[in-house]
């Protein structure tokens, strides 16, 4: 099956809302019509949201806008949170959940990050789910198990209609910020187990609709590396994403 690429840049802790506003601006300038065949998304942090989705409205981008983060409540007594709605209002179409950084600095569990995935789906935000293993789990050949446990854990108890709506984004730690990546047959043996997990789980047909994402060091001169792979649909981008010249060439090498 031929699964639509997405790419999604995530901007971390990075960008005031005048900076956002100018990097948007020159990824939606030098978007190309050849990247219609893929999923575009921005993920800025929460204060810049407004700012990039009036830049690409204006501009009648069809590029996507995405969160980096959401809390699982409705709205509420829960100062310094953001709620799925609230997202929804200003613009987003996907949320970024369980990233290896919440994981580590914020002591989310698997148990959270499944919470938040059903607050999400509730108010039609496509999540991007992320797993992913450390340095030592690699070396001790145990990285396929601990990442199929914590997808396992992720959707626990999400029915198919709505799980074939999500992408997965497979960002190894050893990986994320270091300049170092997976090869290309490592990331694809982890996203191929995903999509057999993916298959037990919700059966091969909705396994086949769901985007696997490969992240960790990702830039335009590897990307091409990585798009051949049968499992792997996509990048979740870190530090390329701040380029917008790196980040639309990283996006051509997948469409």
């Amino acid at each position: 099956m031929t699964r639509k690429p997405l790419i999604a840049g995530n901007w971390k802790m990075n960008k005031t809302t005048v900076e956002a506003a100018s990097l948007s601006q020159d990824i939606a300038y030098n978007y190309h019509d050849s990247l219609d065949d893929a999923d575009i998304v921005l993920c800025p942090p929460f204060i810049d949201l407004k700012t990039v989705n009036t830049v690409l409205t204006f501009d009648h981008s069809k590029i996507k806008l995405g969160a980096q983060d959401v809390y699982w409540e409705k709205p509420g007594p829960y100062t310094g949170a953001i709620a799925p709605n609230m997202l929804k209002e200003v613009g987003c179409s996907y949320c970024i959940v369980g990233h290896s950084e919440r994981r580590e600095f914020f002591g989310e569990t698997d148990q959270d990050i499944n919470r938040k995935i059903r607050a999400l789906l509730e108010v039609g935000i496509r999540p991007i789910v992320c797993c992913g293993e450390n340095l030592e789990l690699r070396e001790a050949g145990e990285a396929l198990a601990f990442v199929v446990s914590q997808v396992k854990a992720a959707l626990a108890d999400i029915p198919a209609a709505l799980a074939k709506t999500l992408a997965l984004a497979y960002e190894p730690i050893w990986a994320i910020g270091t300049g170092r990546t997976a090869t290309p047959e490592a990331a694809e043996e982890v996203c191929c187990a995903l999509r057999a997990c993916l298959a037990q789980r919700y059966g091969a047909d909705v396994a086949d609709q769901i985007r696997i994402l490969y992240g960790g060091s990702l830039k335009a001169e590897n990307a091409a590396h990585f798009s051949p792979q049968p499992n792997i649909d996509g990048g979740l981008i870190g530090g390329a994403a701040l380029d917008a010249r790196n980040f639309i060439d990283l996006a051509k090498a997948f469409v």
